[in-house]
């Protein structure tokens, strides 16, 4: 029988809040990570194959755990050394063979990073070999600001991971580390992109008729004539170059037609998010990926409330809170959404918020959780990192898509 893996990517971003690189974390089915096994070792080896292009990891470095087994089988030279931080635990520390390798990897500019350190006598002697050190903020026993004063007085460089709330981010910023990983990292916007303006206007409304399974192009057509904003925006998209039409289109009815309803949903992500430049594109990619992956999920699960549409908003809106500056529940009481979208999206509940709460397991490598959720739903395990990809994929093509638009529009 095949061992089933799971592989999902996080993002690092730098001290300008910019993204910098991914963390890859794999794990084999029921929690266990036995690259140890050659069997297990020969997974790792395809899984990480498939997955070194710059499609998956968008340009960016990738962090990747290997252990004395991986090491030994030489699979870093997969990767190019600009590429490839070789991320490595405690105990290879303490295995000879393993840090020879780690020393030959140096040699040909790999960089090396040791997570979750914890400063101790036997490990002093090997830190030499190490240019970049993990600093676990969950754990209570770490003495974060010690560690990160010894660690900089080595002049090792210092990734501050599972930042999950804004007590964690600011003590991290305190204590000066120059790279944050973690679920709150990615819903850190700049002051200037909220905008509590939208929940005013009709804009939302807009968005949820778009993801109706039966769209209504006259509602739609309302929603957008009566908003002057949003008029002007559809008609200077529709005239720009992007479209090259010989006559000018005058009424949002002939725009509707020419634009059809996959770009017109692509049009109304775009003007969600782009027209505040200082929006971080890793939010924005959250939001489709969380969407994209409830959307594709649902019809997986059995006896589920809300549809495939619905499923869709419930990642989308996920965001919400933190894109207009505001509790999650303020942003959601303002629009007509399904109370069973509501009770996931604050409290996890119900088998939607099963269903949400999968999707937030696998983007934290809670794979337990995330097999735990996904038997109670009757979703088939194997299948999940299939669907994981083609949702990095759409996610990745829509985006392609959106950034044409956006420069074609303004031409």
């Amino acid at each position: 029988m095949q061992t089933q893996s799971y592989i999902v990517k996080q993002p690092i971003h730098d001290a300008k809040n910019d993204l910098c690189a991914y963390e890859i974390l794999y794990v084999e089915e029921g929690g266990n990570n036995l690259v140890e096994d050659s069997a297990a070792a020969n997974a790792i080896e395809t899984l990480l194959m498939q997955f070194k292009d710059d499609g998956f990891l968008e340009g960016k470095t990738a962090y990747i755990n290997f252990t004395p087994g991986l090491l030994f089988r030489n699979v870093p030279q997969i990767f190019d050394a600009e590429k490839l931080v070789i991320q490595i635990e405690e105990d290879v520390l303490l295995n000879p063979l393993a840090m020879k390798l780690i020393q030959k990897y140096r040699k040909q500019n790999y960089k090396i990073a040791l997570k979750g350190f914890e400063f101790n006598g036997r490990y002093l002697s090997a830190l030499d070999s190490i240019d970049i050190i993990k600093l676990n903020f969950k754990r209570k026993t770490v003495p974060k600001e010690s560690v990160a004063e010894i660690a900089k007085g080595l002049g090792k460089e210092i990734v501050a991971y599972n930042i999950e709330d804004i007590e964690t981010y600011d003590l991290a910023k305190k204590i000066g580390v120059q790279y944050m990983q973690g679920s709150y990292i990615g819903t850190i916007l700049p002051e200037k992109v909220h905008r509590m303006q939208h929940l005013q206007s009709n804009f939302f409304q807009l968005m949820i008729a778009i993801t109706k399974d039966e769209v209504d192009f006259n509602e739609i057509e309302n929603l957008i004539s009566r908003d002057v904003t949003l008029t002007y925006a559809l008609l200077k998209l529709v005239n720009s170059s992007y479209f090259a039409l010989r006559n000018k289109v005058e009424s949002v009815q002939q725009a509707l037609v020419i634009l059809g309803l996959g770009q017109l949903r692509q049009w109304i992500y775009l003007l969600s998010f782009q027209p505040d430049s200082e929006l971080p594109s890793e939010f924005i990619k959250i939001s489709f990926m969380r969407a994209n992956f409830c959307a594709e999920l649902l019809p997986l699960a059995k006896d589920m409330p809300i549809s495939k549409s619905e499923a869709y908003l419930m990642g989308m809106f996920s965001t919400l809170g933190s894109l207009l500056d505001v509790p999650l529940a303020e942003a959601l009481k303002e629009l007509s959404i399904s109370e069973y979208i509501i009770d996931a999206l604050l409290k996890q509940e119900g088998r939607a918020g099963l269903l949400y709460s999968l999707v937030l397991y696998y983007e934290q490598g809670n794979w337990i959780g995330m097999s735990n959720n996904a038997e109670e739903l009757g979703i088939p395990v194997n299948i999940i990192s299939q669907k994981y990809f083609e949702c990095v994929d759409m996610m990745n093509e829509t985006w392609e898509n959106l950034s044409a638009m956006s420069e074609k529009s303004q031409a």
